[in-house]
């Protein structure tokens, strides 16, 4: 009896090793899961990748052997939009409703604080009970208040098309918690259609059948397609457990989207890899939506000669690019050859045109596109903001023609803006480059005119006594402006050099004085000027003019810089209270991403940061008011 016994429990404990290490090489395999592929949104190609423990590191998604550019990877177990669509129809009446109810309420109670909840019931008819909502207390208070339609029939495709669509219009991962009791009866929108709605929005479903009647086939589709899983209760003792593995299941869930380029009817060997975890592979092919596909190998049938899809086509198309390429360069260069052999010949066509040619600058560099140039002055040349821009150009000092700079800031905007749109930018990450773009090239040309202003003002009261020197030996007033100039202090040397340029060629010595003041844009030299013009007509000394306004000039300039440091501490202050939000709001996304997912991407965040960057912007509009000073 002693060794039949030892017999068995030897052949016990092999048994149970063998069936603990089957486990444990299930559990290996199993540890990243690649499922529900689909190609409804096409050339958009989604999938849901499941490991066995939560990863904080998003999945590398390779297509045919190749890792995906611009995968946009979303992981629904930090942040998510979620929809309980619960059957209200007339058989869940009594303790089923009141079970479901309960199960739902539970796993609300144990979401994560950022998921936001919305309840979709169908009966009858599909309806929303709320809009989306981070606070358990909107959903327990829909839950808590169900009750069972007045009319029979159950509308399950009608509530699944409901819930993508809302989803649709939602930020972030997208899930539908599905309960239903029976069949489809009496929906207005087909099954196929229901999930082409679920593949356009991105959601992942997560269906349960409860009890024996219901539609198993169509939920596992329904399961199997959009990348969940499929659950069946056939009691309602089981629900709680169902919804708190659905839980569990998200926070270990990524949905994965990237475009495709490869054409309908082509077969895809995907894998998914997660860091320390693993991967998994599978092989799937692009539906042809219109049935061009061959019974050889299920591929769509070419437009080309098939020869052309292996590698001698792809040489082929590489040296008609090249051709292409080579081409556009001959013609870019005989139109130049073209411009500089008449530039040659007009000296002696016409002498005059030969004349302007020699005097012409390094402007001409694109004469290629001095049609479109032309165009564009012609249409905005009269405008203020035209005016505006050109003058800014000046005070800058910049050899740059107004529509030459129109066009950089054009062309900047648009680079950014498609750099943003390759590396897989939203639409609002796309409009921010596009007006950075823009904004940059500005800043730059406006902060290059302020230094030069600053700089023409500091030598102001130098050039007003040098000018009053200059007068006291009995020099003229031009001899005077040209004393200056022979200094060769820029930016005032240029300036002045200007102003007897235009009076050599006829213009008075009022207007020019006047015209620089404005190109300038200095307050000081413009008051000089004022007085100028004033003493020319009226008469008096003008050297003894000169030396009080470069005394007057100087006081206000030493006053100027009092303020500004009896104002230094409110202006730190200003920019301190300005850049401490964009601080804490950065801190704290390194430190804890989950907390402030709601507000990068949820509506009601992105409203909170609109009316944030509104208010901080009149804020900041105030206590600049309050530490400016103009004297």
């Amino acid at each position: 009896m002693i060794p039949s016994r030892l017999k068995t429990g030897v052949f016990s404990l092999a048994l149970v090793s063998l069936l603990a290490l089957l486990a444990t090489a299930t559990g290996a395999s199993a540890a990243v899961r690649l499922n529900g592929v689909d190609f409804g949104a096409y050339p958009a190609v989604g999938a849901t990748v499941v490991t066995s423990v939560p990863s904080a590191a998003a999945p590398t998604l390779f297509e045919n052997g190749r890792p995906v550019v611009g995968l946009n990877a979303v992981n629904l177990g930090r942040s998510k939009n979620v929809i309980l669509a619960l059957d209200t129809s007339r058989s869940m009446a009594g303790k089923p409703l009141a079970e479901a109810a309960a199960a739902a309420t539970a796993f609300v109670a144990a979401k994560p604080s950022s998921d936001r909840i919305a309840l979709v019931t169908f009966g009858r008819h599909a309806a929303e009970q709320g809009p989306f909502s981070t606070a358990t207390i909107d959903s327990d208070n829909a839950l808590r208040t169900l009750a069972v339609g007045a009319n029979s029939g159950t509308a399950l495709w009608d509530a699944v098309d409901l819930s993508a669509r809302l989803l649709a219009s939602q930020q972030g991962g997208r899930v539908v918690v599905l309960l239903t009791d029976g069949n489809d009866v009496g929906s207005r929108v087909t099954e196929s259609a229901a999930i082409t709605s679920l593949h356009k929005a991105g959601a992942v479903v997560y269906p349960i059948a409860f009890g024996s009647h219901a539609d198993s086939s169509g939920l596992r589709r329904l399961a199997s397609e959009t990348g969940g899983s499929f659950h069946a209760a056939a009691t309602s003792a089981t629900l709680s457990g169902i919804y708190s593995s659905i839980g569990r299941e998200l926070r270990r869930t990524w949905r994965v989207r990237y475009l495709t380029t490869a054409r309908p009817g082509d077969k895809l060997e995907l894998k998914a890899a997660v860091s320390k975890l693993g991967s998994d592979m599978t092989s799937v092919t692009i539906p042809d939506r219109y049935g061009s596909s061959s019974a050889a190998d299920g591929k769509s049938s070419p437009l080309l000669p098939e020869t052309l899809y292996g590698k001698a086509g792809d040489l082929l198309f590489t040296l008609l690019a090249g051709l292409l390429m080579l081409a556009a360069g001959i013609l870019a260069a005989s139109t130049l050859r073209g411009s500089w052999l008449k530039r040659r010949l007009a000296a002696h066509v016409d002498p005059s045109r030969g004349r302007a040619a020699k005097h012409s600058t390094a402007r001409d560099r694109l004469a290629m596109l001095s049609g479109l140039f032309r165009v564009t002055e012609n249409t905005f040349a009269h405008r203020r903001q035209w005016r505006n821009l050109q003058l800014l150009l000046e005070r800058a000092d910049l050899p740059l023609r107004t529509v030459e700079f129109t066009w950089l800031l054009i062309s900047s905007s648009f680079v950014l803006a498609v750099f943003a749109a390759i590396v897989g930018g939203g639409g609002l990450e796309i409009l921010g480059c596009f007006l950075i773009g823009g904004l940059v090239p500005y800043v730059v040309v406006w902060s290059k005119a302020r230094r030069r202003m600053r700089a023409f003002e500091d030598q102001l009261p130098d050039l007003l006594i040098t000018m009053a020197a200059s007068l006291k030996a009995g020099h003229s007033f031009k001899q005077g402006i040209q004393s200056v100039v022979d200094e060769g202090q820029e930016p005032a040397a240029k300036e002045l050099r200007r102003v007897l340029t235009d009076t050599q060629l006829g213009r008075p010595m009022e207007q020019a004085l006047m015209e620089t003041a404005d190109r300038i844009g200095s307050k000081n030299f413009s008051f000089v000027i004022t007085a100028v013009n004033i003493q020319r007509q009226v008469g008096g000394s003008l050297a003894g003019l000169f030396d009080m306004v470069a005394d007057t000039v100087r006081d206000r300039q030493q006053f100027a810089r009092k303020i500004r440091s009896l104002t230094a501490m409110g202006r730190m202050a200003a920019y301190v209270l300005i850049g401490l939000p964009f601080f804490i709001a950065i801190a704290m996304t390194v430190l804890n991403p989950t907390y402030m997912d709601p507000l990068y991407h949820t509506h009601t965040g992105h409203m909170l940061i609109m009316g944030g960057l509104t208010m901080m912007a009149f804020g900041s509009l105030i206590l600049k008011k309050i530490v400016s000073f103009k004297g």
